[in-house]
């Protein structure tokens, strides 16, 4: 019984964070037009490293971990929905390349370096 009072309990509260009626206490600010990028200005999927390399590369510490950058993106753009993460060469340096989705329904990207851990410009 006690089982079953738990699970209806978790999937009421998955049920409200997806449909918007449970929020979080995080404050909503506005991006700096400093991380934002148009698309064209994004490095060629091309330059990216698939995700075995990406795991070869956290590992040998060369770069800082994924979750790292998602943290760094978060001081930034908080309250947006992490959508994507790559790691891509940018001239001679490893960045981390994040496709934000904000409350407002925008796309922003952000690019981390992947050695420091900073938010660097588009």
């Amino acid at each position: 019984m006690r089982i079953l009072l738990a699970l209806l309990l978790i999937g009421l509260t998955i049920a409200g964070f997806a449909t918007g009626s449970i929020d979080t206490f995080a404050e909503e600010t506005p991006a700096t037009g400093a991380v934002t990028a148009p698309l064209a200005a994004m490095p060629r999927g091309e330059t990216c490293l698939s995700a075995a390399d990406m795991r070869e590369a956290v590992a040998d510490k060369r770069v800082i971990a994924p979750v790292a950058a998602i943290r760094a993106a978060r001081q930034v753009i908080p309250r947006a929905e992490i959508q994507r993460a790559r790691l891509c060469r940018n001239d001679e340096t490893l960045v981390y390349l994040l496709t934000a989705l904000r409350r407002d329904g925008q796309f922003v990207h952000v690019m981390i370096d992947a050695t420091t851990g900073q938010v660097s410009g588009p």
